[in-house]
């Protein structure tokens, strides 16, 4: 039976098993794969497998973090090779897998490792910076649990602390903060943001973010409430004519039907 298969099945008895057999599989790149046409590392593999690439959609996988473990131990690189875009804990921050992203750091991952700047996620971005901005709430956490460094008054947003950042921030940067606190839920750092004069409704010109909007799009229902309760306009539009509710709506969580619970009395038909 081939690695992957192994990988997939979640065994990590039987992946260690393989490996003390053929410790090279650890560190040889995984080829053909579905979705990933320049295929993997094993480790990158691992820390992509919450998201199902054949039916694409996001689901919760057990055991992850054990089958990096017996990666680790077999001699994978926590780090990568030089030729790879992003290390293994940069892609379990992208894909939010906190358990694989503990592992990693277990074995000695560097925090600070930055992406290359031609990488097909946040270009130059460390692993924190990927979490905050593909939304990994836990996997900032476990980061800023492991001493992280923080950078800048975004990701200060979405770590939940931005004491200090106000002061040497731009207006379009605290706009940014106050996208990443939305979703990222922290609703003190929403809180402190707009009392510091952040307007609740603008649109981060540099990458298009909204507040309300991609709390609505992310199913962020406490970050929806906390954000109308601040004024914000449940009925205006993006460039596409969507509603925060037209966002929600296109999400399959628990959080999304809280948030269109949230919004559907408030939107207007005839939204402008």
């Amino acid at each position: 039976m081939e690695l992957r298969e192994i990988l997939d099945s979640g065994d990590a008895v039987r992946v260690a098993e393989l490996l003390a057999e053929d410790p090279g599989l650890a560190s040889a790149r995984m080829e053909r794969l579905s979705g990933h046409p320049g295929g993997a590392s094993p480790l990158g593999y691992v820390a992509m497998q919450r998201y199902d690439t054949v039916r694409g959609e996001w689901r919760d996988v057990e055991g992850t973090g054990e089958l990096a473990r017996a990666l680790l131990a077999a001699g994978a690189p926590v780090d990568g090779t030089p030729d790879e875009q992003e290390t293994p804990l940069i892609t379990a921050a992208s894909y939010g897998d906190a358990a694989v992203a503990r592992a990693l750091i277990e074995g000695g991952a560097d925090l600070e490792a930055r992406a290359a700047d031609d990488s097909g996620g946040v270009p130059g971005g460390t692993a924190l910076l990927h979490a905050a901005v593909f939304g990994m709430t836990d996997v900032v956490d476990v980061l800023v649990a492991a001493e992280a460094q923080v950078n800048g008054v975004e990701e200060a947003a979405a770590v939940g602390d931005v004491a200090g950042w106000l002061g040497r921030s731009s207006a379009d940067g605290r706009v940014r903060a106050l996208v990443m606190a939305a979703d990222h839920q922290r609703l003190e750092v929403i809180d402190v943001l707009v009392a510091a004069g952040t307007p609740v409704d603008d649109a981060d010109p540099a990458f298009g973010g909204h507040p309300l909007r991609t709390a609505a799009s992310n199913g962020r229902p406490a970050s929806v409430r906390r954000l109308l309760a601040h004024g914000a306009n449940p009925n205006l539009r993006d460039e596409q004519r969507r509603t925060p509710l037209d966002l929600c709506r296109a999400g399959t969580t628990s959080g999304h039907r809280a948030v269109e619970e949230i919004l559907t009395p408030i939107t207007s038909d005839d939204a402008s």
